[in-house]
């Protein structure tokens, strides 16, 4: 299975631009349900990455105003990519090699299509053993 099977159905892209404050972050990830969240520049291009543990550990463990620090500011920058094209093994490596809990998925340089998280992959081999089990169970247990 690639990358592009798992996200092929998503339509949207969760990303923030990186002039808002981080309580408009984290403002957004509470509304979208999400744990973190791309950060875009004025182009549209992808910067960085913020997420819930960016803001604990950066603002709230620091005792700093969300409403005064921009999101620019605490934003993951390093950050490990996948392509559509990839192999969920191959971005599931990227994760366990980097102790990340998401990917960003990119096409090129400023195509940003969103990310892929620990909980995808989850859904994903869950889904795969519930199938495996259905048929055992029918090999097992034949209708009769």
């Amino acid at each position: 299975m690639r990358v592009a099977d798992l996200i092929g159905s998503r339509t949207e892209i969760y990303s923030i631009p990186e002039d808002k404050t981080v309580l408009e972050a984290a403002q957004y990830l509470r509304a979208k349900q999400v744990r973190s969240a791309g950060v875009v520049n004025s182009s549209g291009g992808l910067v960085g990455v913020v997420s819930q543990s960016d803001i604990s550990d950066k603002i709230a463990a620091e005792n700093k105003c969300p409403a005064w620090v921009k999101v620019s500011e605490i934003m993951s920058r390093n950050l490990v990519t996948v392509t559509p094209e990839m192999s969920l093994e191959e971005s599931l490596t990227l994760m366990e090699q980097n102790n990340i809990y998401h990917l960003c998925i990119v096409e090129n340089p400023q195509g940003f299509r969103g990310m892929l998280s620990v909980s995808d992959f989850l859904r994903v081999m869950a889904t795969d053993e519930k199938s495996r089990a259905d048929m055992l169970e029918s090999y097992l247990f034949p209708p009769r």
